[in-house]
Parts: structure tokens; C-alpha cells; sequence
């Protein structure tokens, strides 16, 4: 299923980068952090608190590739994908004993979207570039209300899907590990998590913002019944504060 993802993504995305437009190199994005909680990790049914970090790549202008554009921009394009993932060290979690750690992760990928002003699609692929060195896509899409200028609410259904790597890294227990609370588990890639998300962003002026995120995602297949899942259910929240950061070049 995950090949069929990364290959539709990738035919789709090199006809649109070839048709790029011309116009000046640069880039354009917002960076912000603020406070957040989810699970303390993939599976657990304890949440935890921490600082959240959102990027967000409004405009990249390269030679012949182009991503995003203006807030008018409507019809398909190109988008960036970013997912920064939390180290799990099995010496914090007592129900861990025995399994190793897990790296901090860096995701970053593309992929394609239809964008209308009510609505949008979406589909990404994005690597392991630091961390666990395998594939996931995301697929989503939301749907646009605008109470006021100012005030955008976004919301729509979510699907994360991952390769065998992937699903082993996080949900899986290899031999070497296995014994005490865990027996060995070959975890498969597949869909990974299904759910919605939630976001409302306030813009305070051009280059400020307020993003507010809420997600629910229900582990299934090999996620929901490794051995490490404590509970499918996983609720996830932030509240960022973001800037709009440009370049030319």
C-alpha cells in the first residue's frame, strides 16, 4: 500500500515542478514554538507536557521547483512536510523494561495538494532524514471556516501510514529484546493511525501568529496490537506562536 502512495505522490509531483512558474528565488516560512502535551510515547495512555514546534513552508522558489505560493493560489500544487519525533528512553517508562531506546526523529518530505478557499487535499511523503531512516505518507484533508479576518478554523480526517522499518521501529520487539513483559513482535508497515485534526489559527498581523492544534488518532493493524500499545487512543495538543521568516536568493 505504502509503495502505491510513494509512487502517485511522486508521478504527480514531477509534472508540477517542471511547470513551475517564473518568478524570483526565495523562501518563505513560519517557525514557532509553544506549549503542547501527547502521549509520552507512540502507544501509551499517559500524556505528558512539553514544548510543541510548528513549521509551516509557505513558499520555496528554486530554479524550475516551486512550493506553495499565495493565499489566492488555489488548484494543485506542491507542499513541504516536516514531523519532529520525541526520543523514547525505556528507562523512563517502567513498562518498557527491557526494550531499547529510541532516537529523536526528523521527518521531511513533500507531497501534493488541491487547495479551494473551503477547502484542501493533501498528500505527503516524508523520510527519516535523523532518527529511524524509513518512509511514512500522510494523507488528509480539511475543510476552511472564516468567523472573522483574522480567525481561519480548520478541520478534517487524518491517515498515517508507514513501511516495515517504520512500524518495527516504534511497535515492534526484536529478539534481542524479547523476554520478561514482551514477547518478540514483527510489527508490518501499513496504516499506522487514523483520526481528524483540529486547528484555529489567529493571524495577530502579516508576519505573527497564534495556532492553536488538536488531533485524535486511533492506532490500527500492527500499531494497535503490538505489545507496546497501552491504549489506541491518541489525543495530542498545542498552542504555537509562529513567525514568518523570508528569504531571498
Amino acid at each position: 500500500m505504502l509503495s502505491r502512495v510513494i509512487f502517485t505522490i511522486l508521478a504527480v509531483t514531477a509534472p508540477l515542478a517542471a511547470s513551475a512558474q517564473e518568478e524570483a528565488n526565495g523562501l518563505s516560512f513560519r517557525f514557532g514554538l509553544g506549549p503542547s502535551f501527547a502521549p509520552e510515547y507512540f502507544g501509551s495512555d499517559d500524556l505528558g507536557a512539553g514544548v510543541g514546534a510548528k513549521f509551516e513552508l509557505e513558499r520555496l522558489k528554486l530554479g524550475g521547483l516551486a512550493l506553495g505560493g499565495g493565499a489566492d493560489d488555489y488548484g494543485f500544487g506542491l507542499r513541504g512536510s516536516v514531523r519532529v519525533i520525541g526520543a523514547r528512553d525505556a528507562d523512563d517508562f517502567d513498562e518498557l523494561a527491557g526494550l531499547d531506546d529510541v532516537d529523536t526523529s526528523l521527518e521531511i518530505g513533500g507531497g501534493v495538494e488541491f487547495t479551494t478557499p473551503n477547502y484542501d487535499v493533501f498528500a505527503v511523503l516524508r523520510y527519516g532524514a535523523v532518527g529511524h531512516e524509513s518512509f511514512v505518507a500522510e494523507l488528509g484533508s480539511d475543510i476552511f471556516f472564516r468567523p472573522t479576518d483574522q480567525l481561519t478554523i480548520s478541520a478534517g480526517p487524518r491517515l498515517l501510514l508507514g513501511d516495515d522499518d517504520y512500524a518495527q521501529t516504534y511497535f515492534g520487539v526484536s529478539a534481542a529484546e524479547a523476554g520478561g513483559a514482551f514477547a518478540a513482535y514483527d510489527a508490518q508497515g501499513g496504516i499506522m493511525s487514523a483520526g481528524a485534526e483540529a486547528e484555529a489559527t489567529y493571524a495577530i498581523n502579516a508576519d505573527w501568529e497564534v495556532v492553536g492544534t488538536l488531533r485524535y488518532e486511533q492506532l490500527r493493524e500492527d500499531a494497535a496490537d503490538s505489545p507496546i500499545t497501552q491504549s489506541d487512543d491518541q489525543f495530542s495538543g498545542s498552542i504555537v506562536l509562529t513567525r514568518k521568516i523570508t528569504f531571498g536568493f
